[in-house]
């Protein structure tokens, strides 16, 4: 793209790589990593993010739905793709034409996804999730063998992991509640291979247990917003400190920029946007930024973040409209039409964080990214 968006979205391509070599420095080199990039890669972006990931050696690509596995495979990228998600009966066939691994968890599913692929004469590799206490997706451990037994008949179908998913691993420096169901797991592990069943990829996994606990190291490892350079919580990172353990360096990938659109003054007691919820105390000057609620800029940030101005901090002042937020730049010298301005990340001296930004709405990092809009233009820098 020549021509500077009014709005966009850097990646730090090095930031990338850095925090996938410290998992795969984690996990050791015989492990295959899998690189969660649903939900636009965390808001990252998509195909941007994949592409640097996929050429890296042992890694897969962890997606929501049949439609990531279809964006991905449109652009190109020929890497193992594993669908966590539900694939809809009727779109089996599609997963299968696009060589996606398929998470699957009822014998509906499975026994469709014989039909389609003797009728296509095709495999299908199917990684079958477990319940071990998030009471979401997942078939009742108890169940585990007779399905595995299912697909084994098949000869259409290979059964090639086990997964589960932890409920209560992030919020907790308790770890009785993820040891339970890591010990759950493991037992469903231990009964199918009891009954001949081998499952070659076997995976428990997320970027906490990934740093927590060692024993979630199985043939494939699932990592998801430590890619992107964030921890998953405060909780996950004092965790870490409790168990001594040195904490991995992670270096956050996204930056969120835009051009500021317009620059005016105010006088005092100017009400500022909708609902007129800031009225200026003094005679002020004001950078209009083209940024909103619509692009991903939450309406709870009103009145109560900042944006990065020349390396300074420009108060957010009135509502967050759908397309506009405005900023006071009354204290940043020389402010001017289209100077830079960052929603998220590091100008200079000084950074606003997604986690900032999260503690400011009563939400998490993981919502903030992912909800900026995929519209907006990703650059890799």
């Amino acid at each position: 793209m020549s021509r500077v968006p009014l709005t966009w979205v850097e990646i730090d391509r090095a930031a990338l790589l850095h925090n996938c070599a410290q998992f795969r420095e984690l996990i050791g080199p015989e492990k295959t990593l899998l690189a969660v990039v649903k939900a636009n890669a965390y808001g990252h972006g998509l195909v941007e993010v994949s592409r640097v990931l996929a050429g890296q050696p042992g890694t897969w690509l962890g997606v929501h739905s049949l439609e990531e596995a279809s964006v991905l495979r449109e652009a190109g990228l020929r890497v193992p793709v594993l669908i966590l998600g539900y694939v809809p009966l009727d779109g089996l066939g599609e997963a299968v034409r696009l060589g996606a691994r398929l998470t699957v968890s009822d014998e509906r599913t499975v026994a469709r996804l014989a039909d389609v692929c003797r009728r296509m004469k095709k495999k299908a590799f199917l990684h079958l999730k477990v319940e071990t206490g998030t009471h979401r997706q997942g078939i009742r451990p108890e169940d585990a063998p007779r399905l595995a037994r299912r697909i084994l008949a098949r000869r259409e179908l290979v059964l090639e992991g086990l997964s589960s998913h932890f409920a209560n691993i992030e919020d907790t420096t308790d770890p009785s509640y993820p040891r339970k169901q890591l010990e759950l797991y493991t037992a469903t592990l231990a009964a199918l291979e009891r009954r001949g069943v081998r499952v070659p990829a076997a995976h428990m996994s997320c970027t906490a247990s990934a740093i927590l606990f060692p024993e979630t190291h199985h043939a494939l490892v699932r990592v998801g917003i430590g890619l992107y350079g964030l921890w998953p919580s405060k909780e996950t990172f004092l965790s870490c400190r409790l168990q001594k353990r040195r904490p991995i360096e992670l270096r956050p990938v996204l930056s969120w920029r835009c051009r500021v659109s317009q620059v005016k003054r105010a006088p005092r007691g100017a009400a500022i946007g909708y609902g007129g919820t800031y009225r200026t105390t003094r005679p002020s000057k004001l950078a209009v930024l083209p940024v909103g609620y619509s692009d991903g800029y939450g309406r709870a940030l009103s009145n109560a973040s900042f944006v990065l101005i020349r390396g300074r901090r420009a108060p957010v002042r009135g509502r967050v409209a759908m397309n506009f937020t405005v900023a006071d730049v009354t204290d940043i010298p020389g402010v001017r039409l289209e100077d830079r301005a960052t929603l998220i990340g590091r100008d200079g001296e000084d950074a606003c964080s997604a986690e900032h930004l999260a503690s400011l709405t009563g939400t998490i990092a993981y919502e903030v990214l992912s909800r900026i809009s995929p519209v907006l233009p990703r650059v890799l820098v």
